[in-house]
């Protein structure tokens, strides 16, 4: 079977800088030197008030934060006449600036052989969401995490190992979990990665590490994704979105739009839905595409009510991102929602989102119904105070641990607000992948596995989860 004449497709709307002109980047760049100084010191400081989860250390931080503390003070009182300039420079110029930037793969990058039905019938993608709390330094001591920078690092050595089936195969593996095939607690990342959907990717000297090592070996990027500066509400957006996406095939299209409401600490970043076209291969002459939508909803347990406008606006955008899309004759394969939507299936305090229509829309195949979860169905977010336990720190002694019901009391973050715990326990799932096909198309996707990963352990306080998608062509 051979390749078309087109394969890789050139995305057209698609170009690497963010800035439509040179001088624009060149001003942003500037803009950002003469922050760092100020902004750098700030998250040392902040840093130096985190409650500290390991009491042992508590009194040499103490100790280093009082001398520490007053140089970084200083450094930030001598930051702040460079960082003035700065932000009156940086603030105009995202009026410019699109909403993420584009990094192509390199010269040479060879994307997988373009799916080609019906002379091949069948074809399965791997999808992986991860929250990696890649937080600035200072603000991940609040989540018991911090070297952001030695983190990503770790993290994208991970991902690699994850794309060389020859090393891993199903090693580091559970049987499938109790009632049916479909759920796997693994200490490995699902092998073969064909979609990365990454979370809280916040400082972007980490986003940079990761985007160094997955672009040579997986394929495009988008990263630094969100709308900064001033924005209507109005709120001063200083963080972007945290979403990073990369993808073995070629990607077509890509939008981001931004939640208009927020509250609290998360005001402060430009949370949204970045959506993407992918090239999976051709089909009569015509296009067989994918569509991604990325996400992470607003953080504060008691915002159902903003939750759910964010659930109702993503998928509004991303039906209007589909329509406008698709090509007359083009065939979808899938289209996959992924992230962290910051609520679980099982908690009274989620009542509103668990019955939101979201669910009607796409079929999460964790869930059996409304606070019903299947019984592989594993939580995915961890005991922050646990973190750095020598059990929570390894991949392979978490994942016989979570194995467990007693490893999951210990190891896996209770009920919001100290509620009941269901029985038998196993945790709170705030992290998704949902899909659905295209009714009367000629290709139909089905699960075929999803994965709880520890892979992450000791790397973030989130476990990772994959889902293996199988296409086919409908007879």
């Amino acid at each position: 079977m051979q390749s078309p004449p087109d394969w890789p497709p050139v995305p057209e709307a698609l170009r690497p800088s963010p800035f439509p002109h040179p001088v624009l980047h060149s001003l942003h760049s500037m803009a950002r030197v003469l922050l760092f100084p100020a902004y750098w010191s700030l998250d040392q400081l902040l840093g130096c008030w985190a409650p500290m989860a390991r009491p042992g250390s508590l009194g040499r931080v103490r100790a280093a934060a009082g001398t520490g503390g007053a140089l970084l003070l200083l450094l930030l009182l001598v930051g702040l006449p460079l960082a003035l300039p700065g932000l009156l420079l940086w603030l105009p110029l995202q009026a410019w600036r699109r909403p993420f930037c584009y990094q192509p793969p390199p010269i040479g990058w060879v994307p997988p052989a373009p799916w080609q039905p019906p002379a091949e019938p069948v074809r399965c993608f791997v999808f992986l969401t991860a929250n990696l709390c890649l937080l600035p330094d200072g603000l991940a001591r609040f989540n018991n995490l911090s070297h952001s920078q030695r983190r990503a690092e770790a993290i994208g050595r991970a991902l690699l190992a994850s794309m060389r089936p020859s090393l891993y195969g199903a090693t580091g593996s559970s049987q499938p979990l109790p009632g049916g095939p479909d759920g796997v607690l693994m200490a490995t990342l699902p092998v073969g990665l064909d979609f990365v959907c990454l979370q809280e990717v916040f400082d972007l000297r980490a986003a940079h590490r990761l985007v160094r090592r997955l672009s040579p070996n997986l394929g495009p990027v988008l990263h630094d994704v969100g709308t900064l500066g001033l924005q209507p509400g109005p709120y001063l957006k200083l963080l972007g979105s945290g979403l990073l996406l990369a993808s073995r095939y070629p990607l077509l299209r890509a939008t981001f739009r931004c939640f208009p409401n927020a509250r609290r600490e998360d005001a402060l970043a430009s949370k949204g839905l970045l959506s993407v076209q992918a090239q999976l291969g051709v089909l009569d002459g015509h296009r067989v595409v994918g569509f991604l939508h990325c996400t992470h909803l607003h953080a504060p347990t008691e915002d159902g009510r903003l939750r759910c406008k964010q659930l109702t606006l993503l998928l509004d955008w991303a039906e209007q991102f589909e329509a406008e899309s698709r090509q007359s004759g083009e065939k979808v394969a899938f289209s996959v929602l992924l992230g962290d939507l910051n609520f679980d299936n099982c908690s009274k305090d989620f009542v509103q989102e668990q019955g939101h229509k979201l669910f009607s829309c796409f079929h999460d195949p964790c869930r059996l119904g409304t606070r019903q979860e299947q019984p592989w169905a594993l939580g995915t977010i961890l005991s922050t105070s646990m973190l750095h336990h020598s059990v929570a720190s390894s991949p392979e002694m978490l994942r016989r641990a979570l194995e467990e019901e007693k490893g999951r009391h210990l190891y896996l973050a209770g009920p919001p607000q100290d509620g009941y715990r269901a029985k038998p326990w196993r945790g709170r799932r705030l992290d998704y992948i949902m899909y659905r096909g295209t009714p009367g198309n000629l290709l139909s996707p089905e699960v075929e596995q999803m994965t709880f990963s520890t892979a992450l352990a000791g790397l973030t306080d989130h476990l990772a989860v994959g889902l293996r998608l199988r296409v086919s062509v409908c007879s």
